[in-house]
């Protein structure tokens, strides 16, 4: 594992960086949310996001991307942590643009991954169906007719389902409705006759959406991958959405330490710093001992990815277990040390609080991430 980033890492980071803090500050998620902003992101900076080639990062150079790898997306992901950003880059480019990477046909790559490097699409998973993360749990049915299919079923927590264009629907052609085979993508219009989107607003002020499927007709060719194959794709899909979703909350973690810290030094009880009472400074030192741990953790997973490891299942959870543990405790401290007013709007810490607690439950919160790689272990 290289802990070191390479020189163009560093240029990408800092482009991010600057990007973020100047076209999507944490007063922009402000402003979506007291507007109540009917897609929920700006399409403008979105637009903006797809010309400095970080909607294609992902992407091989023949379809339009960058093809800077797991790392490159994961800085910009941690990046977009640091100020809240919210856009389509874990709906559309983490999790759907891997997913036609892994299974897509060459029309499919070709089509979608050059829309997605563009901006010009957005997707959506469409996977969970209870209010637990359960990727084997799938009640929705395809039921084949000739060479076509016929969807019916409903799903919920949809990230960005209700801005998205097209969906991928994880659907159950055989088995029973936990078996892990039999289960099979498709990829639909999301306004296709038969489904009906439903926005649900997150604490986090965030984009979801349930989707109900009534008699969805579909093509053959709108398979992605094999029938009855799509749950080792949805495996491989979800890591390499749980790893990017740590990467975001490393941002947000390093986020709150640094603007906490600034407080600390700031803020004056007694005619002196608060930063200066030993009990604070324990506490601080102790969390900063926990971020540099969580960054190790974080660019191993990525680089793991990017390497291609057997070991990405295991470090896949070790990360999203650990950062989901570490923003939870890093949000809860930074909002103590602020006294009442952390309590206020006034702050962002209850801004980066909500956010950790929903980036903590995508794709399976802490305690399923304990078990998961307790399992994988043998225990």
């Amino acid at each position: 594992m290289a802990l070191v980033l390479t020189e163009e890492q560093q240029l990408l980071r800092d482009t991010a960086t600057q990007f973020f803090q100047e076209r999507a500050p944490i007063a922009n998620l402000r402003k979506l949310r007291d507007t109540k902003d009917a897609d929920g992101f700006d399409r403008a900076v979105w637009k903006e996001m797809a010309d400095l080639g970080f909607a294609g990062i992902l992407t091989s150079e023949k379809y339009g991307g960058t093809d800077f790898g797991p790392v490159g997306l994961g800085l910009v992901l941690e990046q977009s942590g640091r100020t809240l950003a919210a856009s389509p880059l874990v709906s559309t480019v983490l999790v759907c643009g891997s997913a036609v990477q892994l299974a897509g046909s060459a029309t499919q790559r070709q089509d979608i991954l050059s829309a997605i490097a563009a901006g010009e699409i957005i997707m959506a998973l469409a996977l969970e169906e209870g209010a637990h993360h359960n990727p084997t749990h799938i009640t929705t049915k395809a039921v084949a007719e000739g060479n076509a299919f016929r969807i019916t079923g409903s799903k919920t927590f949809v990230l960005d389902g209700h801005v998205a264009d097209k969906l991928i629907v994880a659907a159950r052609t055989s088995g029973d409705v936990n078996a892990k085979s039999g289960i099979t993508l498709f990829i639909i219009d999301a306004k296709a006759k038969g489904v009906t989107i439903t926005r649900t607003l997150m604490v986090d002020n965030r984009n979801a959406a349930n989707i109900t499927f009534d008699n969805v007709s579909v093509a053959p060719d709108a398979v992605l991958g094999s029938v009855d194959g799509g749950s080792d794709v949805i495996e491989q899909v979800l890591d390499i959405a749980r790893i990017g979703l740590a990467a975001e909350m490393l941002g947000s973690i390093q986020e709150v330490f640094d603007t906490t810290v600034v407080y600390l030094k700031e803020r004056k009880q007694f005619g002196v710093p608060i930063g200066s009472f030993q009990a604070l400074k324990h506490r601080i030192a102790d969390l900063f001992a926990e971020i540099e741990l969580c960054r190790s953790v974080v660019l191993d997973a990525l680089s793991a990815l990017e390497a291609r490891r057997n070991d990405v299942p295991l470090i896949a959870s070790l990360a999203k277990a650990r950062l989901s543990d570490t923003a939870r405790r890093m949000t809860n401290e930074g909002l103590q040390m602020r006294g009442g007013m952390g309590m206020t709007d006034q702050f962002d810490i209850g801004l980066f609080m909500k956010r950790a607690r929903v980036a903590a439950a995508t794709f399976g919160d802490a305690n399923f991430h304990r078990d998961r790689y307790a399992t994988l272990e043998g225990f």
